[in-house]
């Protein structure tokens, strides 16, 4: 499966990256890699729209957050030497080009915490986001760290969200109205006419989070060996799940071989909005919740003042509320900026989803543990799945 993809994002992402190649060399420049289909095309030509004076402005897709994170440590590297490389220096056009430094990507709020510890981006200048005081304070307070990447109110500010989402249940309506029940909670996942009829992420953090969840237990639950139960819970599961996979777990639901999957909002929400066979919900015990954020790698691509606060005012657009608005709508995922949406706008099956702001209260953010601890998940995991 292509995740967080249309075709309205290339036409208009190739089109910005044409005007790099035709501008004036006094021009400003704006260089931004994001998470590929989690900005709508419209958004960024609304931006670009904007100036007076065009910038140069290149908004560049990439596949995957780790893709991004890994550029982040690429760019922080002192180059290599011709030898180093192994290229044969009189041979000049056989060269690696190095990728050219970003002045903000996105970042997933799983890595952020690694990225400040590793040095690998800077903090924002909360005086030149102008929008900041519109941002929720549960917002503002997760983006707010010390230099150990920690929660700490007195520390300063490393990224700016631009959406979020969850972890959710996806089931089709056909097969459940058969059965006569719909899937309301976790819980549902253990029923007996579900053997074998489910595919899941091939995700040890979130498969053995819903279980702890479902057990009363956080997502983030360090001494999960404590836990007296979460082994055979994970095993009952694990005879009810045919199918692991993190990419493709909405085919084998799509053509009726699994009744119900767990997956991600960004995933979810496009393939239901034009399948009415499907439902989808959010356990009401809550679940994981997953957010974007703009982040300033700690070695830019712009030196000069003019071309840094590109990066601010990107930022301040996202978060202007008609954006944020358009995001929510256009991307089919929710804003962090509270932006008034009425329930005429938005497609009846993502409804209950999209609108249910509530959904923060009962749910969390899956953190990166401590090494040994993720070591940990990963190894119970894989003797309960044999993967």
């Amino acid at each position: 499966m292509d995740r967080r993809y249309f075709l309205q994002s290339i036409l208009t992402f190739t089109t910005l990256q044409l005007l790099v190649g035709c501008g004036s060399k006094q021009q400003t420049q704006l260089r931004v890699n994001f998470l590929k289909n989690s900005i709508p095309g419209r958004v960024v030509n609304q931006f670009s729209r904007s100036f007076k004076q065009k910038p140069q402005l290149k908004f560049s897709p990439v596949e995957e957050l780790q893709t991004i994170f890994q550029q982040l440590k690429k760019w922080q590297q002192p180059p290599k030497k011709d030898k180093e490389q192994g290229w044969n220096i009189s041979l000049p056009f056989w060269r690696s080009q190095p990728s050219k430094v970003a002045d903000i990507v996105t970042m997933g709020n799983y890595w952020l915490d690694v990225a400040i510890q590793q040095d690998l981006i800077q903090p924002l200048d909360v005086a030149k986001i102008a929008n900041w005081s519109k941002l929720p304070a549960q917002w503002q307070q997760l983006v707010t760290r010390n230099q150990k990447g920690e929660l700490d109110s007195q520390g300063e500010v490393w990224a700016a969200p631009y959406r979020w989402g969850t972890t959710m249940i996806v089931y089709r309506r056909d097969k459940f109205a058969q059965l006569g029940w719909k899937p309301q909670d976790w819980s549902d996942l253990w029923r007996e006419e579900l053997r074998a009829r489910i595919s899941v992420l091939n995700h040890p953090r979130e498969v053995i989070g819903l279980v702890l969840k479902k057990l009363g237990k956080s997502y983030n639950t360090e001494d999960f060996e404590s836990v007296t139960e979460l082994e055979s819970q994970l095993r009952s599961l694990n005879q009810q799940v045919k199918f692991y996979s993190s990419d493709k777990y909405l085919e084998p639901l799509l053509i009726k071989d699994t009744w119900l999957a767990v997956g991600w909002s960004s995933d979810i929400l496009p393939v239901i909005a034009r399948n009415p066979k499907l439902g989808a919900l959010i356990p009401k015990s809550g679940t994981a919740l997953w957010a974007d954020m703009w982040v300033r790698p700690r070695k830019t691509a712009s030196t000069n003042t003019d071309e840094q606060n590109l990066s601010y005012q990107w930022i301040n657009f996202c978060w202007q509320v008609e954006n944020a608005k358009q995001i929510t709508l256009l991307a089919k995922t929710n804003s962090p900026i509270p932006n008034q949406i009425k329930p005429g706008e938005v497609q009846k099956p993502l409804r209950d989803i999209l609108l249910n702001d509530g959904v923060l209260q009962t749910s969390e953010f899956i953190r990166l543990l401590a090494p040994e601890v993720n070591a940990k998940y990963e190894a119970l995991f894989a003797k309960v799945t044999k993967i």
